[in-house]
């Protein structure tokens, strides 16, 4: 399979850690210009750092739009154009809902909707005038199947889907594609509020992936001929049951 993509730029949210870090390194390797966007100063200094010339750092906080923004000028004005967008940037909150905190809620479903459709809308004109352009979001697959530990989060993901469903068919006509990668449990700092106990039995038993498995999809999904969209791409860990 041939997963070349010298001379590509892409741009991921969330880079510098988890799933985004992940993919960063999979599209270099893969040959690509990678714009890593995060809020983290040093963590993208590090990760553009281990990934070496392709890769460079956009500092922008998802949760600003005044930030979110800047963003688009930043990639044109180095590379001049941007083939793929990866809209990965997310956060995590579980727990029964009578004990839950509104106020993380907010927050969460400002990083993983409000930022996720403020994003993608930044990138769209450009990618519409050029009349090609891969959009990737990084969804899960609670947004498939209520998950009962997560309602908050599942709601989150289930507006992620609605969004790239219809999302998707408005901009064929632009020669856009528009995917979703839908993975079941990763261990990334997404998990850190999960009980200790929860944590050690799934870690026990084979119930989460890691973080290249999810860039491993998301590559597979790219490289597809133009005429092929991967509109869903769910993978879970073989011992989920879902």
């Amino acid at each position: 399979m041939n997963q070349d993509l010298t001379g590509k730029v892409a741009a991921i949210t969330g880079g510098a850690s988890g799933i985004g870090l992940a993919c960063a390194r999979a599209l270099v390797e893969a040959g690509a210009q990678v714009f890593l966007v995060d809020r983290s100063q040093e963590g993208l200094r590090a990760a553009c750092a281990d990934l070496g010339e392709r890769a460079v750092p956009i500092v922008v906080d998802m949760l600003d739009p005044q930030s979110v923004d800047t963003m688009m000028p930043q990639i044109l004005a180095v590379a001049g154009h941007l083939d793929i967008f990866h809209a990965n940037a997310g956060s995590y909150v579980g727990g029964e809902v009578i004990e839950g905190d509104p106020n993380a809620w907010d927050r969460m479903l400002n990083l993983n909707v409000n930022a996720v459709f403020r994003s993608i809308h930044a990138v769209l004109p450009h990618m519409a005038e050029r009349k090609t352009g891969d959009i990737i979001v990084t969804s899960s697959v609670a947004g498939f199947v209520p998950v009962v530990w997560e309602p908050v989060y599942t709601a989150s993901k289930f507006a992620v889907q609605a969004f790239v469903h219809t999302l998707r068919r408005q901009v064929i006509k632009h020669g856009i594609r528009v995917g979703a990668v839908a993975p079941g449990p990763v261990v990334t700092a997404l998990i850190a509020d999960w009980p200790q106990a929860k944590l050690d039995e799934a870690k026990a038993n084979g119930s989460l992936m890691e973080a290249e498995e999810v860039a491993a999809a998301v590559m597979f999904m790219l490289t597809r001929p133009r005429g092929v969209t991967i509109r869903d791409l769910v993978i879970l860990p073989h011992s989920v049951d879902l």
